[in-house]
């Protein structure tokens, strides 16, 4: 694979970052703080956005796995709904209704378009990476790629948000993200190939129900995505916790949250293509375990730092087991695929991502609920100018005890994980030809 190729399609998990992480980051802000609609109903709005989007992953990777045409299965859905995607991302910042229960409406009708049109583009996105990608350095060098691409977009969607509706408008901001995530989606498509399947290749000829109950019964799966979702749980934690941490352990303003947390994004960058070369060394699954070590080694000063020079030190520490994570989960869960394509004869690239996706997405509203009972237990008064002592001991826990737990139950889980090939199909087979 050429690496014009690799970087082409790579760069489309910076629109994939962009356009997730300013929606989470700042939508619920504008329309509560801004535009003044009911906080309560933005929430409603908000949890049927979790539902609809965790249930369209699945149906909408079945549909792809699937399809059919001239032109491949996971290229025409990325080709036609790109650009609609990038038109209802920015038409979130752009209220056309005066009035706040009108504006929840609004916000609710087009946030749907957008989840529908997101879990199209995006699915369909993601699914071609065990496809293009077939040995373990091929897979280690693309998924490092596109780590890269999704930190700075993660970055350009949280820090430069703020920068842009302060100077332009949140209108203009919309329509710069937009037109940014547009470009780097078409830049990706051009990288973009899928492969010629023979025509003794299966077809997936599943129902739905019997292919959610074949990749539910793969071993490999069940073990790999609960590890998964484990690890996404402890990074839902960190970034929900830093403000906390910030504020009470440190006595810190809310600047410093971007100090810590752009240590952790700065120093995951370069880490990404070191963890590219010990995957290809070690094998994934050795790899990851490695990852789970350093992460959680990382995590521990959470408990003692006390100024924000050694909290920024410490961000950085975990941004190294962080790109190690980020960089191998994708890897093992194209071994998964190929494993099952093995046992099926048929590539079912969009049930395995949209069924990983269904379930590591309530990570986030499990974090929430750890949060909460963090803080209740440990006497966090909300609103309260001056928090009792035992707050800070209950955030230090939270950042530096809380996540060890988790990452030791997902160290288990990946133990147990029983692909150990860790080199591209697990069928030995040879890999067929791009189509361009």
């Amino acid at each position: 694979m050429k690496r014009g190729r690799m970087l082409a399609y790579g760069s489309g998990n910076l629109s994939v970052n962009l356009l997730s992480q300013a929606f989470a980051t700042f939508a619920t802000f504008y329309y509560v703080d801004h535009l003044g609609v009911d906080p309560s109903l933005i929430g409603v709005a908000m949890v049927i956005h979790g539902i609809v989007n965790a249930v369209l992953n699945p149906l909408v990777g079945h549909v792809s796995d699937r399809t059919r045409t001239r032109w491949g299965r996971r290229v025409p859905y990325i080709a036609i709904g790109m650009a609609p995607l990038a038109a209802a991302f920015t038409m979130i910042w752009i209220p056309l209704v005066d009035g706040a229960t009108a504006r929840f409406w609004y916000f609710l009708v087009v946030v749907l378009v957008y989840d529908v049109l997101f879990v199209v583009v995006v699915l369909n996105y993601v699914a071609l990476f065990p496809e293009m990608f077939t040995t373990i350095v091929e897979r280690a060098a693309a998924a490092s790629w596109r780590q890269m691409f999704a930190i700075v977009g993660m970055i350009v969607g949280v820090a430069a948000a703020p920068l842009l509706y302060g100077a332009i408008g949140w209108a203009a901001m919309g329509v710069s993200f937009g037109v940014v995530a547009l470009a780097f989606f078409a830049l990706s498509l051009r990288g973009s190939a899928e492969r010629a399947r023979g025509e003794h290749a299966e077809r997936e000829s599943f129902g739905f129900l019997a292919a959610l109950r074949h990749t539910l019964a793969n071993r490999a799966f069940v073990t790999y995505v609960t590890g998964s979702f484990l690890l996404q749980l402890t990074f839902a934690l960190l970034q929900a916790g830093i403000p906390f941490f910030t504020k009470y352990a440190l006595g810190e303003p809310d600047s410093a949250n971007t100090v810590i947390l752009g240590a952790v994004f700065v120093t995951a960058i370069p880490m990404v293509y070191v963890w590219s070369r010990v995957t290809t060394r070690i094998g994934p699954r050795r790899a990851v375990l490695v990852a789970i070590v350093v992460y959680g080694a990382a995590l521990v000063p959470f408990l003692l730092v006390g100024n924000l020079v050694l909290a920024a030190v410490t961000g950085a520490a975990v941004g190294v087991g962080i790109a190690g994570m980020l960089v191998l989960l994708e890897i093992l869960l194209a071994e998964v695929i190929d494993d099952d394509e093995r046992r099926t004869g048929a590539r079912r690239e969009g049930m395995y991502f949209g069924m990983n996706g269904f379930i590591v997405r309530w990570a986030v509203s499990l974090q929430a609920v750890v949060i909460t009972v963090v803080l209740s237990r440990s006497g966090y008064h909300n609103g309260a100018a001056v928090q009792p002592d035992s707050v800070v001991t209950g955030v230090r826990l939270m950042m530096g005890v809380v996540p060890l737990a988790v990452l030791a139950v997902a160290f288990g889980c990946f133990l147990l994980y029983p692909l150990r090939a860790g080199a591209g199909r697990s069928d030995g087979s040879t890999p067929v030809p791009a189509v361009n």
